[in-house]
């Protein structure tokens, strides 16, 4: 009887031979991983930052830190989980880092060179989310960006990424009744920020 190896499998294994060509310095085995992933990293990042030329950015890093440190990658998890991991981190340093910068141009952000109130609702379109109303889509990410760290983590990587409970825990290195306890935090945070939302537009 012939083997059948499952698509997964196949997966892992195709992980496994292209890790350690890179670990052997091969370029075309990192060329294959950007063009693999970079779709991935990119949406992931965007669900955090919100901002395209930021997600952009940022996958640029996180493609630099894989090439980098892929010597440390032990291959204990799968790789793309690993490569969430670095995504997620990236994403929230970057976050941590623009909230710094804000505080210093928080006045000239809100008003503008004539001191007119200006508003800046998200600015790009996220693949893993349509909405046939705009102002719908903006007012949901804006709402996501208000969640704590762990919530919108877990949320964007669940609700935006697709990705199931198990593997969010995998990436976030918790346990997967953590996960769902966030996710249930984060869905109740949610639901009020909207139902406050349009409340006040009644």
């Amino acid at each position: 009887m012939r083997n059948i190896v499952s698509s997964k499998n196949l997966e892992r294994l195709d992980e496994r031979i292209l890790v350690e060509q890179l670990k052997q310095g091969n370029e075309a085995a990192f060329k294959t991983i950007v063009e693999t992933w970079q779709n991935m990293v990119f949406n992931t990042a965007l669900g955090i930052v919100q901002n395209a030329e930021d997600a952009e950015d940022i996958s640029q890093e996180v493609f630099v830190q894989v090439y980098q440190s892929i010597s440390s990658f032990k291959g204990e998890s799968k790789f793309s989980t690993w490569l969430y991991r670095i995504t997620v981190t990236k994403s929230l340093d970057h976050e941590r880092k623009k909230k710094r910068k804000k505080r210093f141009a928080f006045v000239r952000s809100i008003f503008g060179e004539q001191n007119e109130v200006l508003v800046n609702p998200p600015d790009f379109h996220h693949p893993g989310v349509v909405l046939d109303d705009k102002e719908d889509a903006a007012v949901l990410f804006s709402a996501i960006a208000e969640l704590p760290e762990n919530q919108r983590v877990a949320f964007t990587l669940n609700k935006v990424e697709g990705l199931s409970y198990q593997e969010v825990s995998e990436i976030m290195k918790s346990t997967v009744s953590s996960v769902e306890s966030l996710m249930h935090r984060a869905k109740n945070n949610l639901k009020k920020k909207l139902e406050d939302h349009y409340n006040s537009r009644k």
